[in-house]
């Protein structure tokens, strides 16, 4: 037994050790197999295998296994990118029941990827994953209700999505529902809330959630202010590149709040936000170009940036592309192109940019001189509180230009200025009160307020008050005080209170008389075309007070005077040519100065009938015809008061 069996064996190994020619060719081929399972291992091989695997569990009805075969032809991951096959996979991992693929087969129908867009389905489908917790499906369920998409639009609803998801610490709900308290839409506004939630959001680097933490900080809502943490959360978001919170940050350094003022940062972060496209950036650097700050001053460069911001329909470039092109700064002049920049802002509502219209339809700028279409913009920049407007209206229903010419309205408009503390409305009104024009005549308020005008300085209402004090108007007679406004205004160039100041030093009143002080305060007003200290200074060279008498330079200022329609110097100047003083002796000239006084005046004087029984009747023709052509021209200029 022991032989046979050993014989056995021997024999079995001999016919191992010689093997047929079927078992060599079988040998190889197992060779041939370990040799491919072993380059299977390579990574390629291995996902091909993985993608096989998935393929096959999927296909055997594993959800999880069908969720990430419908993730990996969305992302295109180990499989060529298919939407279609990844809505096909995730449908039925999410028929199943597995939040994951319900929250991204919402995504698909949101986004009409690998299918119709459909925000009914989509809705539907977040709602299922949310029912599960899913925070990301909440957080887009809060979305469409907040947006209306796929179901009616309902702000609370909005608010108890976003709150469960924002409870599992999503981001963006946390962002969203800072805002819905903020905003006070689905819930009570609360701005405390909308800061907490916002903190939550901004801790987890949310960028929008930092910018609106650091605009909460600057404007005190919801937490104390606090500038320099404003600073640090717009610092934050402006790294992530938000466009308003580099903006924002760049007005901090402007400004120097919350920081150290640097112009040049301001610059820096405002470049940024306009590189963006950011309108307000492109107008604040535009602000700095012009200005030099933070920059070399270049008004090329700022009306660039100015441009960018405008034809973004920002209403203050508009109007400041309006200036410059009104002034000619950093480009050409050019009324046309101002006026319809300004016109852009002005329809925007811009107070300033209505103001400058009304201005250049008034002078004629740009456009035909339209004085309703001056009044029509300063109503409505007048209805806006701008006082220079309100003041100009005033002026406007008081000469009566573009408008029924209205003393009532006038003391209206002047009044609601005169009560902001404009000086020029104050004095306005005063005038209005002393002469009684839409209102009765009352010393006592015109004195009023020519006080509170002359009391910030304005000449013309010192000079106006000194008026008063002098004839004592509404207030006893006082030459000391008429003299003491008087000088204030005069100080200030103001011609009317110079000639006056002069007259008191000539006939001393209010002051010791004194000529030479007299012809000093004269002579400043009369070279400013100021008609009755033209007429005094004729006087004084013709009387030589103060001065070395001079016909010929009396002679010159009666003429300047004459001009302007006084009639004193009128008269003068004839009395001067019948007399040949200063001046070659002239009949014809004399009459016909003669002439115009008497018409000025409205009688008849003593010099134009001695001189009409002195000259031929050719020679009385002659001054006629003279006459007439200086009152024709006297008769486009306005009417000036005999005395002030």
């Amino acid at each position: 037994m022991v032989n046979l069996l050993e014989s056995s064996q021997e024999k079995v190994m001999d016919e191992v050790k010689k093997p047929s020619m079927l078992a060599a060719v079988l040998l190889k081929r197992t060779i041939v197999t370990a040799l491919l399972l072993t380059a299977c291992c390579l990574p390629g091989c291995r996902k091909r295998n993985n993608v096989e695997s998935m393929i096959d569990k999927a296909g055997s009805g594993d959800a999880t296994a069908q969720f990430k075969l419908g993730e990996m032809y969305y992302e295109g991951k180990g499989v060529e990118q298919d939407y279609q096959k990844a809505v096909e996979w995730l449908t039925k991992a999410a028929l199943q029941g597995l939040a994951g693929a319900q929250y991204n087969l919402g995504g698909m129908y949101r986004e009409g990827k690998g299918v119709e867009q459909d925000y009914q389905k989509a809705f539907e489908w977040y709602t299922k994953a949310a029912l599960q917790g899913d925070a990301k499906a909440e957080y887009n369920l809060g979305l469409m209700y907040y947006d209306g998409k796929g179901v009616e639009q309902d702000y609370q609803k909005a608010f108890e999505w976003y709150t469960k998801a924002a409870l599992q610490g999503d981001a963006k709900a946390e962002y969203n529902l800072g805002l819905m308290y903020y905003d006070g839409k689905g819930v009570e506004q609360d701005y405390q809330k909308a800061f907490e939630w916002y903190t939550k959001a901004a801790l987890q680097g949310h960028g929008w959630a930092e910018y609106n933490l650091g605009l909460m900080y600057y404007e005190g809502k919801g937490a104390e202010q606090d500038y320099q943490k404003a600073v640090e959360w717009l610092t934050k978001a402006a790294l992530q590149g938000l466009a308003g919170a580099q903006y924002n940050l760049g007005g901090m350094y402007r400004k120097g709040r919350g920081v150290e003022q640097d112009y040049q940062k301001a610059f820096e972060w405002y470049t940024k936000a306009a590189l963006q496209g950011y309108g307000w950036a492109e107008y604040n650097l535009g602000l700095m170009y012009y200005d030099g700050k933070g920059v070399e001053q270049d008004y090329q460069k700022a009306f660039e940036w100015y441009t960018k911001a405008a034809l973004q329909g920002y209403a203050w470039a508009e109007y400041n592309l309006g200036v410059m092109y009104r002034d000619g700064t950093g480009v050409e002049q050019d009324y046309l192109k101002a006026l319809d920049w300004f016109t852009k802002a002005a329809v925007q509502g811009h107070v300033k940019a209505q103001f400058n219209l009304a201005v250049m339809y008034l002078e004629g700028e740009g456009a035909e001189q339209d004085y309703s279409k001056a009044v029509e913009w300063f109503t409505k920049a007048a209805l806006q509180g701008l006082a220079e407007a309100q003041s100009n209206l005033g002026v406007m229903y008081l000469e009566g230009k573009g408008v029924e010419q209205d003393y009532h309205k006038a003391l209206d408009w002047f009044t609601k200025v005169a009560m902001q503390g404009d000086a020029k409305a104050q004095n306005n009104l005063g005038l209005i009160y002393d002469e009684g024009k839409g209102v009765e005549q009352d010393y006592s308020k015109a004195l009023e307020w020519y006080t509170k005008a002359a009391l910030q300085g304005l000449a013309g209402a010192q000079s106006n008050l000194a008026v008063m004090y002098h004839e004592g108007k509404g207030v006893e007679q006082n030459y000391e005080k008429a003299f003491e406004w008087f000088t204030k205004a005069a100080l200030q160039g103001d011609a009317k209170a110079q000639n006056n100041l002069g007259a008191m030093y000539l006939v001393g009143k209010g002051v010791e008389q004194d000529y030479e002080k007299a012809l000093d305060w004269i002579t400043k007003s009369a070279p400013q075309g100021y008609v009755h200290a033209q007429y005094n200074l004729g006087i004084m060279y013709y009387e030589g007070k103060g001065v070395e008498q001079d016909y010929s330079k009396a002679l010159e200022w009666y003429a300047k005077a004459a001009l302007q329609g006084h009639a004193k110097a009128q008269h003068n100047l004839g009395v001067m040519y019948y007399k040949g003083q200063g001046v070659e002796r002239d009949l014809i000239e004399a009459y016909k100065w003669g002439l115009v006084a008497d018409v000025q005046a409205g009688k008849v004087s003593a010099l134009s009938t001695k001189l009409k029984n002195e000259m031929t009747p050719s020679q009385i023709v002659q001054a006629q015809k003279k006459a007439r052509e200086i009152l024709d021209l006297l008769k486009k200029r306005p009417q000036i008061p005999e005395k002030e």
